[in-house]
């Protein structure tokens, strides 16, 4: 019997992989590891960027997980049938081993032997070429030879079939999609001819270019497989409901919502329901993670989607005092908790968390709304300018419908071009700062990044020797000009304190130290006094990277061969991050430009 529950999917796609070879890794926290630069993983591949670029894994070169991702440039879409902020990638990996046949067979076995689709209901597309790369007849040949029809495979251009590079350089590939019929009557046509008949549920990228900084692509050394399902849509799919929250992980949910909501109907309902129950389901993650509400970064996109959530939830009539978000978040718990351990060993931070942010945001309204009369008193016409209505949203967090309704009660329209004008302002500078944010991340091991990385390695364990074994890394930021650390620590450094640090990081540069790895149990890690993540981790082999004897420490990676690459270091300023959280920003100079890296002991 296939499987039909979202936990027996889920498992059945690891089980499946495991017995093609592939070793099961742990999925990673949604606050990046080795990749500070973007905010959150968004794919099951962020964690595993060093070994896609050539560094050994520690399980091999075939792996398959889980991967929890939260995604929010299609925030907007949320509460349609499919599109999620927080959800469950399924992904399996080749590093150089198999290549697109085996994979393209592997799928299909999946799709139609284990999860028991009918051939019938599939399609699949593939690139198309152009200029970069020729037409991706290699894949077509395989899922033609697997029982895929012809008029079933769809050959389209880059923006829908080709994969990366992250960054401006860097590995990337033709990707090959698979789609699910969900159109009415019998399976028609393809995805180029039936778009919106036919829904993606998985993707095979094929990373067998490297793009080069004069924008031309040549072979990349490492021809890698790359896939990712979304466990939510292939849900749908199995148990033959209309959207995601349909889902029996995701039901309850949604249940628990409208059972506090007030008696309404409609379509904008059932997307206020679904808006409420998809932002706590990824806020509750995002806090079990340590993202905690703020102004900035991760905090803020936490902020935002837990006062999202609170807003369609005004509308419902769902919320009557503070304690609403905390009594859904606690049935996001009972539904995922035991698979997701975490959100149940952080359940009490999570309530606590969502609790203090709700009474925060409804005492935020209360304010707004004594703004919002206060510009009442002062208009001097009928209309309130698209700046304003963009002020009471950007600052108080009201959302355009709700400033329409309360100026209409007075009978004042809105300028509502002056307000899409300014929001779609908005818009760009937020996209401008992500992309500088991306800019320099998942593709940038270059020899400025990876001696910054090894810095922090240095850092932190001068860190601990100045301040404590209290000293725990809680977030970095690397670009190419620079490191940010943040560490655990409850008062502000003193100048010696600083002065001390700084010259026990430039004494183990001077030392020029060997740096090296070995492969280990996490229990062989603890006991050899490494320092570094242990959760989520037991049972599998980790890099434990040695810098003489100054540092040990758990890390996937890059990093030079010898300390002394690193030239040496400056802290150019300690400030507060958080509470009981420090940071330090920090640049290391005057290294060789050319570096080697580190490699096995």
């Amino acid at each position: 019997m296939p499987p039909r529950t979202t936990s027996d999917i889920r498992q059945a796609y690891l089980d499946f992989f495991q017995s093609k070879g592939h070793a099961v890794i742990s999925g990673a926290s949604l606050v990046p590891e080795n990749d500070p630069t973007v905010l959150f993983t968004t794919a099951g591949m962020h964690p595993l960027v060093p070994y896609l670029m050539g560094e050994k894994h520690p399980q091999g070169n075939r792996l398959v997980d889980v991967q929890l991702c939260v995604r929010t440039q299609d925030i907007d879409e949320v509460g349609d049938a499919s599109h999620l902020t927080c959800f469950e990638m399924l992904g399996n990996w080749s590093l150089g081993d198999y290549f697109k046949k085996e994979a393209i067979e592997m799928s299909f076995e999946f799709l139609t032997k284990i999860l028991g689709i009918p051939v019938s209901r599939l399609a699949v597309s593939c690139f198309e070429g152009d200029k970069d790369a020729p037409k991706d007849e290699e894949s077509a040949a395989h899922w033609q030879r697997m029982g895929i029809a012809p008029e079933r495979i769809a050959f389209l251009p880059k923006k829908n079939n080709w994969w990366g590079p992250a960054g401006k350089t860097g590995p990337c590939g033709p990707d090959t999609e698979m789609f699910y019929w969900v159109g009415a009557g019998e399976p028609s046509g393809n995805p180029k001819t039936h778009d919106s008949e036919w829904m993606e549920i998985w993707n095979d990228v094929f990373m067998q270019y490297n793009k080069n900084e004069d924008g031309t692509f040549t072979p990349f050394k490492q021809q890698n497989v790359d896939t990712g399902m979304g466990l939510d849509r292939v849900a749908v799919v199995l148990q033959g409901v209309e959207s995601v929250y349909d889902t029996d992980a995701m039901k309850p949910i949604f249940e628990k919502v409208r059972s506090v909501s007030d008696d309404l109907s409609g379509k904008q309902t059932i997307r206020d329901i679904r808006i409420v129950v998809d932002h706590l389901k990824a806020a509750t993650f995002m806090i079990a993670d340590g993202v905690r509400p703020s102004n900035v970064d991760r905090g803020y996109v936490l902020r935002r989607i837990i006062r999202r959530a609170i807003r369609a939830a005004r509308k419902l009539g769902a919320i009557q005092g503070p304690g609403f978000c905390s009594g859904v978040a606690n049935t996001v718990i009972d539904q995922y908790g035991n698979f997701y351990d975490k959100l149940k060993s952080q359940q009490s931070a999570i309530i606590e968390t969502l609790n203090r942010e709700e009474e925060i945001f409804l005492k935020t309204l209360q304010d707004g709304t004594k703004h919002f009369q206060k510009m009442m008193d002062q208009l001097s016409g009928k209309e309130i300018s698209g700046l304003d209505a963009f002020h009471l949203y950007d600052t108080y967090g009201f959302p355009i419908e709700l400033t329409r309704e309360m100026a209409q009660e007075q009978g004042i329209s809105i300028d509502e071009e002056g307000f899409k004008n300014a929001f779609e302002l908005h818009q760009q500078k937020s996209r401008a700062g992500a992309e500088k944010r991306f800019a320099g991340g998942l593709a940038d091991q270059s020899a400025e990044t990876t001696k910054l990385h090894t810095a922090t390695h240095l850092l932190n364990a001068a860190l601990r020797k100045v301040l404590g074994d209290h000293v725990w890394q809680k977030g970095s930021n690397i670009t190419a000009e620079r490191l940010r650390f943040d560490f655990s620590h409850p008062d502000k450094m003193t100048k010696e304190q600083i002065q001390k640090v700084e010259d026990l990081v430039n004494e183990a540069i001077k030392a020029d130290a060997p740096v090296s790895y070995q492969l280990m149990t996490v229990d062989e890690a603890k006991a050899d006094k490494a320092i570094g993540v242990f959760e989520s981790k037991y049972g599998e082999k980790v890099k434990v990277y040695s810098m003489g004897a100054f540092s040990k420490e758990i890390c996937g990676g890059p990093h030079v061969a010898r300390t002394g690459m690193l030239g040496s270091f400056k802290i150019q300023k300690e400030e507060s991050s958080s509470a009981g959280v420090r940071r330090i920003k920090a640049i290391v100079k005057d290294g060789p430009k050319e570096i080697e890296m580190a490699g096995e002991a």
